[in-house]
């Protein structure tokens, strides 16, 4: 049985995948993780049996762990998996509690390698991760350094996975959105001093999505969706990081 893994797929971004493995043929069936039971409920009901749901804490390794065990029983081919869960808070360093910001780094760095290599022995030659970055990934950002940091992580570390898997015929896109319609601003915003508040480009989730899934259908290692993100990340391997980040502090009024 082939199946598509997607994580953060009760809202958002993650749930425009589930949207687009639904109607493709070569998926029996979407494996959808996220915490909120309630939304993975609707998203059943709305899928009508090519769901199956699992409530899981990402950021918890035991977790994964035990998901992998959900694996082990089944017989089945991973052909997409979807790192799509993380999380963003805006603000600086001081407006974070330490458990916020190691759990940022558990949830956004190390439950997507957890994933990754809990799923890797169920997928075959032609299977795909793809592991959500960010047009953040791109350069330094002062008040939100750790997210930032986060996806400089997964971007590199895809590209790199993306190699030594090249053997195994297993392809990894490190996916890099810029500012998309989601439920992110609403646990992002906390009300900080000195705060994100201009999002150039912003666009729907759906959009980016649906270049994604054919980016990794390509075979490409990086998926860059709109003129704005593609600027970003062209200014970001010209320009210095000093003066990428002076120029991201005017734009917000920082």
């Amino acid at each position: 049985m082939n199946i598509a893994i997607v994580t953060g797929a009760s809202s958002g971004f993650g749930k425009e995948f589930v949207k687009l493995f639904y109607s493709r043929r070569d998926i029996d069936e979407i494996w959808a993780l996220a915490r909120n039971k309630e939304n993975l409920q609707a998203l059943k009901k709305e899928f009508r049996g090519r769901v199956k749901a699992f409530s899981i804490d990402l950021s918890n390794l035991s977790a994964i762990v035990k998901f992998g065990e959900e694996l082990e029983k089944s017989n089945v081919n991973i052909k997409y998996l979807v790192n799509s869960a993380g999380f963003d808070k805006f603000g600086s360093y001081k407006d974070l509690s330490l458990e916020e910001s190691v759990n940022m780094i558990d949830l956004n760095v190390s439950g997507v390698i957890a994933m990754g290599l809990v799923c890797l022995p169920y997928m075959k030659r032609g299977s795909h991760i793809l592991n959500i970055a960010s047009q953040a990934s791109f350069q330094p950002l002062p008040y939100m350094n750790l997210y930032a940091a986060t996806k400089a992580f997964l971007r590199n570390y895809s590209r790199a996975l993306n190699v030594e898997l090249h053997g195994k015929g297993v392809k990894v896109t490190a996916v890099c959105p810029g500012w998309m319609k989601t439920n992110l601003f609403a646990r992002a915003n906390i009300g900080a001093k000195k705060t994100i508040k201009n999002f150039v480009g912003i666009t729907s989730p759906d959009k980016v999505a649906r270049k994604a899934l054919r980016d990794a259908d390509r075979g490409k290692d990086v998926s860059i969706y709109g003129i704005m993100v593609k600027c970003g990340h062209l200014f970001g391997k010209v320009l210095p990081q000093k003066m990428m980040m002076k120029i991201w502090l005017i734009q917000q009024g920082l």
